[in-house]
This record gives structure tokens, sequence and C-alpha cells, in this order.
């Protein structure tokens, strides 16, 4: 018999990935209206919190579901 996990998402990770979708839109609107440093730090920061949420991804899918310390 085969079982299967769910893993799912905690709130710190659903805003880390949000921040770093917001900041990744900023990026591309302000790199299409020339503004380069703007759209340059944006990406930056998008890119920070998106290897955040990877990190918290991973160490969440590979801790797994825990129980109730008794």
């Amino acid at each position: 018999m085969v079982t299967r996990t769910r893993y799912y998402l905690s709130i710190l990770e659903i805003a880390m990935l949000g921040w770093a979708l917001t900041f990744l839109i900023v990026a591309l609107i302000a790199g299409v209206l020339g503004f380069g440093v703007v759209a340059g730090t944006a990406a930056t920061i998008a890119k920070v919190l998106f290897v955040v949420f990877l990190v918290l991804f991973v160490v969440g899918l590979l801790m797994g579901r825990r129980g109730p310390v008794a």
C-alpha cells in the first residue's frame, strides 16, 4: 500500500513568494519605463526573496508534518 503525503505551504512561505512576485513585477515595469536603477534593485530583492522562499520550502518539505510533542 502506497501512502501519499501532502505538503501545504505555510503562511510565511506564501508571503515570501508573494513579495518576490511583487518585486519581480515592479522590476519589469520599471525596466519597461526606463528606470534602470529601480529595476535592478527590485530584481535583486525579488531574487533574494525567491531564494529564501525556496529554502523555506525545501526545509518544510524535508521536515514534513510532525505531530504534537507529547
